[in-house]
């Protein structure tokens, strides 16, 4: 080869491993800024950003819904990230909250994992229908699409048209994503409940003077409004069902309680008590027509499941327990001893 030749092929291979050095280098400065945008926090239009994601969603609509929630970036480079990291499959719908110090990369893990940013709502033992929907509408991080709705089309929106809502809803602690509708919080209390029933009634003692497991919710629904301590509760359910026996009148003031609404005004009067009303069981014998409110499991377990006596009555001790007695004249003779002065002759 000429020397012409050598120094032609020389400067091809300088030219050549040159032109390859700054391949690479501009590939490690584009790794480096990838690394960079991944790693770092992604900007944000507010303190905290919240993002929902419906079920079935693409990925591209992810990324401009995600921008569009205030995210401050581009949703193309937010889309070819999360479709490169071969992981875009994998994000859950739900509601997730975006936090100023949360990179790219975090995100993508948080929406694969199903991290969402979870509220609770606790529904408590004993309550009735109208305090269930007060607790709900005072909730900041539920959608209240029942708002607008009646209560007969709230049960038809849960498949349970013609069934008064009272009772049907176990109460219990509930997760639920930012923004989810507190229709769907009121399905799972619903289908709760109708689980919790139909394994206490399936399981319950023979004998019981009920006809269905509704009865039986709408009796548990009294224990539970009548227990004042835990152990007297299975005694309670006993009373109750021996009188049911022997048709005599269950005389439970929160079955009139809760048959005077919102218009009881903490004073339960003799009046009251002569007042003739589907939920008077002082006037009228057998159960009620609906639940007085929310039983618990304890409650549904008790009233299936009752302490094994003769006792007809009982009344509070004024220490949250009860005094149970198999007569009436036992039953005078205690109220005198704990309620003196109070002339009411009556089951608590």
């Amino acid at each position: 080869m000429s020397a012409l030749g050598i120094a032609r092929d020389r400067l091809l291979k300088t030219r050549f491993w040159s032109g390859l050095s700054l391949l690479l280098l501009a590939a490690l400065l584009g790794a480096a800024v990838c690394t960079w945008w991944v790693l770092r926090p992604l900007p944000l239009n507010s303190v905290v950003v919240d993002l929902s994601i419906e079920p079935g969603q693409s990925v591209k609509t992810i990324t401009y819904q995600a921008v569009l929630s205030g995210v401050d970036v581009s949703p193309s480079l937010l889309y070819y990230f999360f479709k490169f990291s071969g992981q875009s499959r994998q994000i859950r719908a739900g509601s997730y909250e975006i936090n100023a110090d949360t990179s790219a990369w975090q995100l993508l893990n948080k929406l694969v994992r199903g991290e969402e940013n979870l509220k609770t709502l606790t529904l408590v033992e004993g309550w009735n229908w109208r305090q269930f929907r007060q607790a709900m509408d005072k909730s900041d991080f539920l959608k209240h699409d029942s708002a607008s709705l009646s209560d007969d089309e709230i049960m038809s929106h849960l498949g349970k048209g013609g069934v008064a809502p009272e009772g049907r809803f176990f109460p219990d602690t509930y997760n639920f994503g930012k923004g989810s509708s507190d229709l769907d919080l009121l399905r799972r209390a619903a289908k709760a409940m109708d689980k919790h029933l139909e394994q206490a009634w399936n399981n319950r003692d023979m004998g019981l003077p009920l006809m269905s497991a509704e009865e039986a919710l709408i009796l548990a629904s009294i224990v539970e409004k009548e227990t004042g301590l835990a152990k007297d509760r299975r005694m309670i359910a006993s009373v109750f069902h021996n009188r049911l026996r022997i048709q005599m009148p269950l005389q439970t003031d929160p079955t009139v309680i809760y048959g005077l609404g919102a218009s009881f005004d903490g004073n339960l009067r003799r009046v009251d008590l002569r007042t003739d009303h589907p939920w008077n069981t002082y006037v009228n014998k057998g159960l009620p027509p609906t639940p007085i409110a929310m039983p618990g499991s304890a409650a549904l377990q008790a009233t299936l499941h009752p302490a094994t006596s003769k006792a007809l009555y009982f009344v509070a001790r004024g220490d949250g327990s009860s005094q149970f007695s198999e007569n009436l004249a036992d039953h005078n003779a205690a109220v005198d001893r704990y309620q003196r002065g109070q002339t009411a002759d009556k089951a608590q």
